[in-house]
Formats: structure tokens, sequence, C-alpha cells
């Protein structure tokens, strides 16, 4: 059975699974009870369900699918077998070669695909610069792979980088994006956003830009500017409600300040790029938590999305729109300590990012259950206090959410598939298929 009629994601439900968590899991634990933990699952209803709010958020803009976010080669090709979607924005050049790859179906390469076969994914961008150079190797020298790959580059020194590995007339031309930073420098409070690309102003991008198609060797393919300071921060924080309107208030201004700048990068950009005769191709923008904003930004052709397939809970403080939880993860119970405390094994899958609680897994089922201060989630046992911890024995388990949706899958080899009430498959992840990018 392909990934796509296994999760079946044309078939979405109206209302959100998981809404009510004394249904969502206790049916998980149902499902999955012949199963050991520690274990993953993926809820084929609710995955469905994020889909289609993705879609619908993106008010008919194309979304690349953001796959380090997501990290199971099934997941990809299902959520790109459903309209909507086209494309993927990978993370390191090496992951977009082995997602652009053909496979054979005798499981005869070595790419990992279990003999499922597959033409492989037609349309990659490596969103981040790279300096790998035996994969840059693998690219120049295989042409349908350079028709397929695009790379990312903020610097004359990457298009240096890949000249050195191949010389222009010894490989086929590259395809290279540019990226904008759309991080807001603010008057009062300075820089806020993530620190990626060096180019900030129109002029910066546009010069870049000439470089480019003036150089033999490449094809200036597309523009991406990610606005990390609004798709990647929410607001509405519990129990902060004066932190909560102050990042409303950043978020306003900067996405005011970045359609103008934008606009007006990808427009010298555009007329660079046309009159070279090679036409952009795409200007990508924005995450999951503003396809809304991004997606009506004139100069943008597609956003980029992936977390909110998954629904972590990272995304539980955003006012705009709530995920089903689709995937999440059990751990077993195997010691009691004391009456209220129940001792889990393993749970220090923690996200990354600055450090802090809002980086733990989330205790999800039974409710009533915390974390300890003095040990929070460990490398290989978690303690939890609780009223709860009364009612569990050695054996039972207990669900958790993890922080951010893709760094997950490097913990698991396989995602159970729920369905209803019971187990329909499984999808191997990256690492179950072999695979570890970065």
């Amino acid at each position: 059975m392909t990934a796509a009629a296994l999760l079946r994601l044309d078939d979405a439900a109206a209302e959100r699974p998981g809404a009510d968590p004394a249904e969502h899991w206790p049916r998980l634990s149902a499902a999955t009870a012949p199963l050991d933990p520690p274990f993953g699952v993926i809820d084929r209803a609710a995955l469905a369900y994020n889909a289609a709010d993705l879609v619908r958020r993106a008010g008919g803009v194309p979304i690349r699918v953001a796959s380090k976010s997501i990290r199971v080669r099934g997941v990809l090709e299902a959520v790109l077998a459903r309209p909507g979607f086209a494309g993927v924005l990978a993370y390191t050049l090496p992951e977009a070669l082995w997602l652009a790859s053909p496979r054979t179906r005798d499981g005869g390469d070595d790419d990992g695909d279990n003999g499922r076969g597959g033409s492989g994914i037609a349309d990659v961008v490596v969103g981040y610069p790279s300096t790998d150079r035996a994969a840059i190797a693998r690219l120049v020298a295989d042409e349908q792979l350079a028709a397929r790959v695009t790379l990312m580059i903020d610097d004359v020194a990457h298009l240096d980088l890949i000249d050195a590995v191949a010389a222009p007339g010894s490989r086929p031309s590259i395809r290279v994006a540019l990226e904008l930073d759309a991080s807001w420098k603010s008057p009062v409070l300075g820089h806020l956003g993530v620190r990626r690309s060096p180019l900030h102003t129109p002029e910066q991008l546009a010069a870049l830009a000439r470089i480019v198609v003036e150089r033999p060797g490449f094809v200036l393919d597309g523009v991406m500017a990610y606005e990390g300071q609004i798709a990647g921060l929410g607001d509405a924080l519990p129990g902060r409600p004066v932190r909560s309107a102050l990042i409303r208030g950043i978020q306003r201004a900067s996405r005011t300040e970045l359609a103008d700048r934008r606009g007006r990068a990808v427009a010298a950009v555009r007329a660079i790029a046309e009159q070279a005769g090679t036409p952009l191709r795409f200007v990508n923008g924005g995450g999951t938590g503003s396809l809304e904003s991004t997606a009506a930004d004139a100069s943008v052709t597609e956003v980029a999305a992936g977390s909110g397939l998954l629904g972590p809970h990272l995304f539980d403080t955003y006012r705009g729109f709530t995920p089903a939880p689709a995937a999440a993860f059990a751990l077993p119970v195997v010691r009691r300590p004391a009456p209220d405390i129940v001792t889990l094994l393993g749970g220090g899958w923690i996200a990354s990012g600055p450090p802090g609680p809002d980086r733990l897994p989330q205790v999800v089922w039974p409710e009533g259950l915390r974390m300890l201060g003095t040990e929070a989630a460990g490398e290989v046992q978690t303690p939890l206090r609780g009223q709860a911890a009364a009612g569990l024995r050695v054996g039972d388990r207990v669900w958790l959410r993890h922080t951010k949706a893709g760094e997950l899958a490097e913990h698991l080899d396989a995602y159970a598939v729920v369905d209803g009430d019971r187990v329909v498959g499984e999808l191997p992840t990256y690492r179950g298929e072999g695979k570890v990018f970065l």
C-alpha cells in the first residue's frame, strides 16, 4: 500500500481530532495496546485535518513542504499527492539528493527505499546554503538531479565553492535561489528575527542577482524570505498577556515593513532575471505560523509549512489556528519510587532552540502528571508526579507530545499509523531508512 493510500489525506473531518483528550488518548492507547513503548504514532485523521487546514489557511497559494518538520518520506509523498501542496523545502543537500533520486523496486540502490520504488521528488529547494563538497559533486554529476534541486545562496562565496568542485564548462547549470533576510530591525528593540542571510535590503539582493545571471553555470531560480519573528513565535502565551500583546504588536509592525521591503526586492530581482531571459520560478516565504499573512503578500508565489501537519505543542500558543495533535509518543512506566511518583524510561527528547521549559515534551495523558524540576526529562528516565500516578502500574504507558514536529523522528525508527481504533500500518522515519542528515 502506498503512503498516500495509507494516510488518505483527502478524507478530512470537519471537526478537529483530539479536541477531547478523554476520547483521543484512550483511543490511541487501545489501538496500540499490542505495541511495547517507547513508540511514536501518527493519527491519520488528525494529519488529514491538519493538511486540509493548512491548504485553507494558504488561500490558494501552493504550499512547499518543509521536510525538517516531517522527516518521514512516506508522509512527504502523501502530502505532495494532495492538491494544495507542491515541492519540498529540504534542510540539507544530501537529504535533497536522496529525496529527488529515483528508487528501484528491488531495493538494489543504496537510498533505503525498502523496495517501494518511486520516481523521486521532482522539485526540491534546499533551504540553507551547503558547503558539503561531496554532495555538490553528486549534484553536478547528475543532470536529472541538477534539474530537480535548487541550492540556496546569500553570498558569492557559495558560487565560488560550487565552481571549485566543478568548473562551469564541465557540469550542468546549477539552479540557485537567493535568500532575503526577513528579520525586522526595530528602531527601538533592534534586531528581531532569526540570523540568516546577510542580504537585508532590496539593493543587496539585486546586486547578488546580477552576479548570478552574469556568471556562467548558474540559473537564478527563486527567492526565499523566512519571517521567523512572525511564523515561529506564538502570540498567545499562557499566563503572559502583556508579553503576548507585545509580540502581536511586533508582528503587526514587522508584517507591514516586510511586505514593502520584500515587494521591492522581488520586483528588482524579477526584472534582472527577466532581462537575462530566465524568469524567476518561485518566491517562497512564511511558515506554519504565518500562512495567512505571507500568502496575502502579492510578491509571494508559494508558502512553506511543515510543523502544522504534525501539530507539536509549540503551536498551542498561537491565536489564529489550532492544529490537531497528529504525532505523539508513548513511554513506559518502569518504576514507582513513591505513591505519587512514577518513573518513565527515557524521555529526554528535548527540542532545539533557547533552553527553557517550553522545549520539554508535554505530558498529555493521563492528565494530572508533571515533571520534577530537579530532573525534568532525562536521558534514561523521567519521573512524573501527580494524583494520576496512583493509578499507574509498572508496564503502563504515558503519552507525550514533542515541542517541535520533525525532531521527534530522530528518536524513532518508525511511526505506527492509527486510523480510528486500530493500527493500519507503519511508516519509517529517515532514521528508520538508515538516514541521519543533520
